[in-house]
């Protein structure tokens, strides 16, 4: 039953199958061979989607769409290249100001990346930014959209583990703030080396005129976090309050969508639901049978018999993250991998909450890896970039984001010391 499990995804993974098709499938075979009763198939699939906490993927699924199309992103870019415009690189660090703000209100990285890519690319372009550098920083400065809170990653990774969905998002925020500066720096640096200056400085008026006109749009972060850390709502009630506040604010306040805009905006975020959840309900069978089969048990058992330092597993699971990140969405990554890998660090000593930003880190940097990191693919339908362009231009945010892994992950206290 072990090789079926492990061999059979690989396979069809190669064919191009879909993952929830992949894990379906897998589990049938297995549940076939086992002689295990088919009511077991729609109890794990059903009870996998019936938790509470999910309720907010899709509201934030929602509430993410809405302000993008509603004219909220727009206006969080002009409201950054306000404060950004008298430093070197003030364009590509508003696009990363921009990402880190959007990904506060979205929680999505395709959705970051197509947002602000369609305002930001073209100017980029205009400024003097070769085309590799500008695909670049677009496309890997969507993915801190998953590590910054609220992240449906992170819902999906505590639905799994069994853990608190508030502490991962507050665990999330210094992780997430320090993949941007380091992002920042790179750039400032990058644009001084080329020499290029895109405006003339910082204006006070223009400042004033960006935040009262963006002010509706900056609250929103507040309105969606302020209620879980004040301990006002849950997760799934914020999202829900982010869906009020993102429909009042692009009808009534922008004025930039109408009934029926709202209404088509609904049924894509439904789309996008559903593929979420049928992969939610696809792996919580396959991790139910990885479960009974005592795969974690007797990999945890395996790794505390070798003796090895918590360090070199922690290691060895980075490897495996971001060599799956780069062929896996993270959504699909976290529902099968965290079964497997949390028992398996629950023995070393390792902390839960911190593991879960370590993972989403990793298929953080997945998101924009080559050959299959699904931002890639984002940038180039939003931006009509080829891709022997977008590949060599994502070589130094890669690395960048490496070396931020290694302190996200040997640094503890940057996801837990705000949880405490």
């Amino acid at each position: 039953m072990l090789w079926i499990m492990l061999l059979m995804p690989i396979v069809l993974l190669t064919l191009g199958v879909p993952i929830f098709i992949i894990l379906a499938a897998t589990s049938a075979v297995v549940l076939f061979f086992n002689d295990i009763p088919g009511a077991i198939v729609h109890q794990n699939m059903f009870g996998g989607i019936s938790i509470f906490s999910l309720l907010a993927v899709p509201f934030f699924i929602f509430a993410g769409e809405l302000m993008g199309k509603g004219g909220m992103s727009k206006r969080l870019v002009a409201w950054a290249l306000s404060i950004l415009g008298g430093l070197r690189g003030s364009l590509p660090l508003t696009t990363v100001g921009t990402s880190t703000v959007f990904g506060a209100i979205s929680g999505s990285s395709a959705a970051t990346v197509a947002a602000v890519g369609r305002l930001v690319y073209p100017t980029l372009r205009q400024k003097g930014y070769n085309e590799k550098f500008a695909t670049g920083v677009v496309t890997s400065s969507g993915a801190i959209a998953i590590v910054i809170p609220p992240s449906i990653a992170m819902i999906l990774y505590g639905v799994s583990a069994e853990e608190d969905i508030a502490k991962l998002f507050i665990a999330g925020i210094l992780p997430g703030l320090f993949m941007a500066l380091v992002m920042g720096i790179y750039i400032y640096f990058y644009a001084r080396v080329k020499g290029i200056r895109e405006s003339e400085g910082f204006s006070f008026r223009k400042f004033a005129a960006a935040t009262k006109d963006g002010i509706w749009a900056l609250g929103s972060p507040f309105v969606i976090l302020g209620g879980i850390y004040t301990g006002w709502f849950s997760p799934s009630e914020s999202g829900g309050g982010a869906c009020v506040y993102a429909i009042l604010v692009t009808r009534y306040i922008y004025r930039e969508i109408d009934w029926h805009g709202i209404w088509e905006v609904a049924i894509s975020s439904a789309y996008l639901t559903a593929q979420v959840l049928i992969i939610v309900a696809a792996a919580s069978i396959f991790s139910w049978l990885l479960t009974v089969s005592g795969v974690p048990q007797t990999v945890g058992s395996f790794i505390t018999e070798l003796k090895t330092e918590p360090w070199l597993v922690l290691l060895a699971i980075n490897i495996l993250l971001l060599i799956v990140g780069s062929v896996l969405d993270p959504n699909s990554a976290i529902l099968v991998l965290t079964p497997l890998l949390v028992p398996i660090i629950k023995l070393m000593g390792i902390d839960p909450i911190h593991f879960g930003i370590i993972m989403t880190v990793n298929l953080a940097i997945g998101m924009f890896t080559p050959p299959f990191g699904l931002n890639i693919f984002v940038a180039q339908a939003v931006l009509k970039a080829p891709l022997k362009s977008i590949y060599p231009g994502l070589v130094p945010f890669i690395i960048l984001n490496i070396f931020i892994l290694m302190f996200v992950t040997y640094l503890p206290e940057m996801s837990l010391f705000l949880t405490r």
